[in-house]
């Protein structure tokens, strides 16, 4: 019909920025805490009168302890998810085989309560149960689906990636400066990873980089300033 845009079917995507909320909130926040834990760890032994070599051997410690921590919690955390998603499709399972127009009256009402009428949401829940009724549950009752099915392992390394890809920048400021710059070398790069990386995440989500920005960049000078005092405090009684 004349006038109407033609439908490109498979080919048109739309894409939206919470279709990036997930993975990315991971990778900032995992960037973020590698960026902000190791250089105040750094910072505090440098206050502290640590030496170029103390300092040094604190961030490639704190680089691979954080890293490790990150990954174990991921692991942990998403395996007791992924345990009981198995746990709640085994239950569904067993429901489906023993009372299945319940399971097809249970799909049903949840498509009147997005706006579908009994009869059309009722022949909906039986035309997708007799295709695949597991998955039309786990889908459309449990919210689960291959995008969200938790993976430990990938999960885990992928948060020991952002952590160690945030906390390579402070070590790095101190392992290719100069010994007395130190001080001010680690601070100054890591605030600017973080802002650079408020900047990234934002204009990525589709939120305002400028606050993003500032936002990430005051909390790693209060991190760091707070450090700094713990250090400092130490050298003096020492």
């Amino acid at each position: 019909m004349a006038g109407l845009p033609k439908y490109r079917g498979a080919k048109h995507r739309e894409q939206h920025a919470t279709q990036r909320l997930g993975w990315l909130r991971a990778a900032v926040l995992g960037a973020n805490d590698g960026i902000l834990s190791t250089a105040s760890l750094m910072i505090g032994v440098a206050s502290a009168r640590g030496g170029p070599a103390g300092v040094l051997v604190a961030g490639l410690s704190g680089l691979v302890a954080g890293a490790m921590s990150m990954a174990a919690g991921e692991y942990v955390s998403v395996s007791s998810q992924a345990d009981s998603e198995a746990a709640d499709l085994s239950r569904e399972r067993r429901e489906l085989a023993t009372d299945w127009p319940s399971e097809v009256g249970e799909l049903a009402a949840i498509y009147v309560e997005r706006g579908l009428e009994p009869p059309l949401a009722r022949q909906v829940a039986e035309g997708l149960m007799r295709h695949d009724a597991l998955q039309a549950h786990s889908r459309d009752e449990l919210g689960l689906s291959d995008a969200t099915a938790a993976r430990p392992i990938q999960a885990a390394l992928a948060s020991a990636g952002a952590f160690a890809s945030g906390a390579i920048m402070p070590v790095a400021a101190a392992a290719f400066s100069p010994a007395q710059a130190a001080a001010w070398s680690i601070p100054l790069v890591s605030l600017c990873a973080l802002g650079g990386l408020g900047v990234v995440g934002a204009r990525a989500g589709g939120a305002p980089p400028v606050r993003a920005a500032l936002r990430v960049t005051f909390w790693g000078v209060a991190a760091m300033a707070v450090t700094a005092a713990i250090g400092h405090l130490f050298a003096i009684q020492g």
